[in-house]
């Protein structure tokens, strides 16, 4: 295989260079939580290290555990984590100690607020890892949003390499790759759809998020499936400490978030909720109309509970419940109900075998459901497709000495794809095709990975995952065994038969070579595989799109990726500078034939075409950290092709999803104590797309011709300012006398200048006179495109409040 030689490289590496020897003295380690000293939130990435020498240091896990190791004697140890005050604790190590660091938010916070990371300050600087991003929900919350609705996606989006598909698309196209090739987890749950309103917003509510990371480079052996990238949203786990209230009103939904302890400090449930409401205000004034009865809304729950046993055992439940709904009911008795919408549950237990060894264990359902139901008359039918998962997870953090992090574990899941069902009945003739359709599968993986250092210099993190990836039966194949449609075969797999059988190793390397206290230079690469797929005929994503799972004839994507970049802080850490080069290549790419037509009683798999991709591109970001003005630039100059011989000739074509150049400006500057302000402005490169380049009248019917190379059209440059005001309407004389009570009004405008953005184009026929007029029977049509666009300036105001 083409990665061979690269994976004996990375072991012999690893056996060579491996720190296993240390100092003949004895050793002891220091460990435990970090956490909000206010709520009992543990503080995801929060550092501890030896004041006196700051290489030896650790950072706090998924769950807050932290742990240092360090030769007998007295210490000063400092916990870390911005926007709060830095802990220091003199302790002498000549036994294991247990310290739970409980940190006190600091005074500078609100001068902060747009901070990216949630890190050490050089850690961007130190650390092995390329293209990770941690956004913190403060710094989302503080950028313009669309009609109000903060949207943890759209923040994303506006990093160096991540881009939209277009206007309203909330979905993620990272680094050349599709939306499928994106590996979003909630509380380590995967979320398939991530979009309401077709795309408008982003599934995920932010009064209920603690913590984004994007990774988009130097992807963990913890992580797979997914070429592209993986994207963590963690959950709040409920204030423990108190009770608490937050909310906001806006112009088209409103929220509410209830949290706080069961059992001071050992219990704590968080419940969050929102919904649209447009349908309900909508209905009065359409009663006695054509349009009584229709609506749309959509709405998200989440929850969450935890319970500590000890120090040592601790569990988790959390869970997420969304859906979109659209009503439709006509005078003349045709009715239409279209749900859709993601499920999902997690339960983990974590553990602490020893100070050293920390362990978490996941039980993970999560679906994803699709539905269109219609009646008319006597005819009705109901379309169904959706993916469901069971999902185990075993995941270990081993903490050996200061200079050395192992982590190693494996997960197994069960899906369930159903790329469609239909069902439909007129008068006593009854169709069905779910028992067509159905697909089953088993995922299982085990990784390991190690971090360590070799002299002052250099910082390796080596991992490699290996999987396998198994379709199963029941299932029903039909096979084309002649040119007639009715020349067919039906092949019959019995439930737990194996029907094909994957296997998969993906080694995973990052170097990091410190240059000077400031500057490091860093390297990585990825392999991945992925074995499951979503296929659309749509620019963006869709409710309708399908996910489709590896088979005989859909077979695994492999993905490899290069990195390297040169990372740099200045003025004592107040700026963060980098630049990422980086080359993808990506095979086993699936698309629609262009001459897909959805059909009854056929496989779905006999309508894919197979290629290749690649994408390469240069990444430039600057971020000012502090101050009363702060925020970033990010720059993307890139390239992304497809290869597919049964497309465009087999000539290599542009992605839908290319952007030559992609511009992103945030900043926010704190006015006043009462007074914030914050702005954005993006640039992009117009999409690419397939238009038709000439039309013909034959006997009176006008045809289009698609004669141009696939995607060799652009639409006008995208680009758009937001931006808003945040009043806190506190009384500055009475903050100090109820601290625990927030109340402030954002007002945004989306599009200041009112761009009209192309949202799509569409050709039309245009008569020449001279030719005939609309009397034409034969010969040539000019063309002429015309533009829709969707979003002029838009302004919202909402109130936010807390108590």
């Amino acid at each position: 295989m083409k990665y061979k030689y690269l994976l004996q490289f990375l072991l012999l590496f690893a056996f060579y260079f491996h720190p296993l020897q240390t100092k003949a003295q004895t050793q002891y380690t220091l460990s435990g939580y970090i956490k909000d000293i206010q709520s009992g939130e543990t503080l995801i990435g929060a550092n501890v290290y030896n004041s006196e020498n700051k290489v030896q240091g650790t950072s706090a896990n998924l769950y807050g555990f932290y742990s240092l190791t360090l030769p007998e004697g007295v210490y000063k140890i400092e916990a870390s984590f911005l926007g709060y005050s830095t802990q220091q604790i003199e302790i002498e190590l000549n036994k294991n100690v247990t310290y739970n660091f409980k940190m006190i938010e600091d005074g500078i916070l609100l001068e902060d607020i747009i901070e990216v990371t949630a890190k050490r300050k050089d850690e961007n600087v130190e650390s092995t890892d390329m293209g990770r991003v941690d956004l913190s929900i403060e710094s989302i919350k503080s950028l313009p949003a669309l009609l109000g609705e903060v949207d943890v996606l759209r923040a994303i989006q506006l990093l160096p390499g991540v881009m939209s598909s277009g206007e309203i698309n909330s979905g993620l196209y990272v680094r050349g790759g599709g939306p499928d090739q994106n590996l979003i987890l909630l509380d380590e749950a995967v979320v398939y759809n991530t979009g309401h309103l077709f795309g408008f917003f982003s599934v995920f509510n932010p009064d209920a998020i603690k913590n984004t990371t994007l990774h988009k480079g130097s992807m963990p052996a913890e992580f797979g499936g997914r070429l592209s990238s993986v994207l963590e949203i963690a959950m709040k786990e409920g204030n423990n400490q108190k009770w608490e209230a937050a909310g906001g009103i806006g112009l088209i939904s409103s929220r509410l978030t209830l949290q706080g302890p069961l059992i001071k400090d050992k219990s704590s449930i968080l419940i969050s909720g929102r919904r649209t409401y447009a349908d309900v205000l909508a209905q009065p004034f359409l009663k006695g109309t054509n349009f009584e009865g229709n609506g749309y809304f959509f709405y998200d729950l989440n929850t969450k509970i935890n319970y500590q046993f000890s120090d040592k055992d601790r569990i988790f439940a959390s869970g997420y419940f969304g859906r979109d709904v659209l009503n439709y009911r006509s005078t003349d008795g045709f009715n239409l109900d279209m749900p859709w919408g993601n499920a999902t549950a997690t339960m983990r237990w974590n553990h602490l075998f020893s100070n050293k060894l920390f362990l978490n264990v996941s039980a993970i359902y999560n679906s994803y459901n699709f539905e269109v139901q219609t009646d008319f008359n006597d005819f009705s039918s109901s379309l169904y497709s959706g993916v469901n998962d069971w999902n185990f997870k075993l995941d270990f953090d081993y903490f050996p000495s200061p200079k050395h992090t192992i982590k190693y574990g494996a997960n197994y899941t069960y899906h369930t794809f159903t790329p469609y069902t239909i069902d439909a009945q007129v008068g006593e003739t009854t169709i069905d095709t779910d028992t067509l359709t159905q697909q089953y599968a088993h995922e299982a993986a085990i990784y390991v990975q190690d971090e360590f250092s070799i002299g002052n210099k250099l910082k390796a993190n080596v991992g490699i995952r290996a999987s396998a990836f198994r379709q199963v039966g029941p299932y029903q194949n039909i096979v084309q065994t002649g040119i007639s449609d009715i020349d067919r075969d039906t092949i019959q797999y019995a439930k737990g038969e194996p029907i094909e059988t994957y296997f998969g190793i993906a080694p995973r390397l990052s170097l990091r070579y410190t240059i000077d206290e400031q500057t490091s230079l860093k390297a990585s690469y990825v392999f991945s595989n992925q074995y499951i797929h979503l296929v659309s005929n749509a620019t963006s994503t869709l409710p309708t799109d399908l996910w489709v799972p590896s088979t005989a004839k859909v077979k695994p994507q492999r993905g490899e990726q290069y990195s390297v970049g040169l990372f740099r802080n200045f003025a004592e850490d107040r700026y963060e500078a980098s630049i990422e080069g980086y080359y993808r290549n990506m095979d086993n790419q699936i698309e629609f034939s262009e001459t897909y037509v959805p059909e009854l009683n056929t496989n779905i798999e006999d309508q894919f075409v197979f290629g290749s991709g690649r994408s390469y591109g240069l990444e430039l970001f600057l971020k000012k950290r502090k101050g009363r003005f702060n925020g970033w630039i990010g720059y993307t100059l890139s390239r992304t092709e497809r290869t597919f011989p049964d497309i465009n000739n087999g000539v290599a074509f542009p992605a839908r999803y290319d952007r030559t150049h992609d511009l992103s400006v945030v900043g926010s500057y704190k006015l006043s104590d009462r007074w914030q302000l914050s702005g954005t402005f993006v640039y992009g490169t117009g999409q690419a797309l397939t238009i038709p380049n000439s039309f013909y009248v034959i006997e009176g019917w006008v045809y289009s011709a698609f004669d141009s190379p696939r995607n060799s059209y652009r639409l006008k440059p995208y680009h758009r300012m937001d931006i808003a005001a945040t009043r806190d309407l506190r009384n500055p004389d009475k903050k100090r006398d109820n601290p625990n009570f927030e109340s402030e009004l954002v007002i945004a405008l989306y599009n200041v200048y009112s761009r009209q953005n192309p949202f799509f184009v569409y050709a039309v026929p245009e008569i020449n006179e001279e030719t005939g007029g609309t009397g034409i029977t034969n010969g040539s049509v000019d063309i002429k495109l015309k533009q829709v666009s969707i979003f002029p300036i838009i302004p919202s105001v909402t109130w936010n409040f807390k108590f």
